[in-house]
């Protein structure tokens, strides 16, 4: 079902998770998908422990074949001019969670998303934040509610240590776009992850 499919992969700044995330970048494209990617203002510009914002975007580059998009400017013909079959945002921060649950398009990944949804096409989520139940719980459900989104199943990653903490299964993505795809959320959506 992915193959020939544009899908849009946007990145934000939980860096812990990227390691996870890049492999199913490449597994998207074994399945014949065509990926464009797109990052956010702080994977473009944030060095962490985890590695050097420009060694990121170097890799990304390196998988896809493409430059990352880096500006909303360049994020908004995602809609009307190269539409795409989905948008994926793995990892899914709570800041990115937040905005996007309240309509606020300030990234460009979540430009990208936005345009994605005017054309009426899915778009998955890939939840990785210490605050899901926390404040950014009424965030989560909003999106949960929330027509043309699905999720990547997730789960506490550390219910002792980060009790408010969800991660998705990322290596869930491909199955995840493939029900999307046909407007069906994949389940189940809550999985045990300790």
């Amino acid at each position: 079902m992915l193959k020939g499919k544009k899908i849009g992969f946007g990145i934000t700044g939980s860096h812990c998770t990227y390691a996870a995330v890049l492999p199913q970048i490449e597994q998207l494209i074994n399945l014949g998908a065509e990926i464009v990617p797109v990052v956010s203002d702080t994977v473009q510009n944030t060095d962490t422990r985890f590695g050097k914002a420009e060694d990121l975007l170097d890799k990304i580059k390196e998988i896809t074949g493409r430059d990352p998009i880096r500006t909303i400017v360049d994020a908004e013909p995602l809609g009307p001019v190269e539409p795409l079959d989905c948008m994926v945002i793995a990892p899914l921060t709570g800041n990115s969670m937040s905005r996007l649950a309240n309509a606020i398009s300030d990234s460009p990944v979540l430009m990208a998303t936005k345009a994605t949804m005017r054309n009426g096409s899915p778009v998955v989520l890939a939840v990785s934040t210490n605050d899901a139940l926390g404040l950014n719980g009424v965030n989560l459900m909003r999106l949960m509610a929330t027509k043309l989104i699905y999720f990547v199943p997730f789960g506490q990653d550390d219910p002792v240590k980060k009790p408010n903490s969800l991660v998705a299964d990322m290596t869930m993505i491909p199955e995840t776009i493939d029900q999307a795809l046909t407007f069906n959320q994949l389940q189940p959506v809550l999985i045990n992850r300790v």
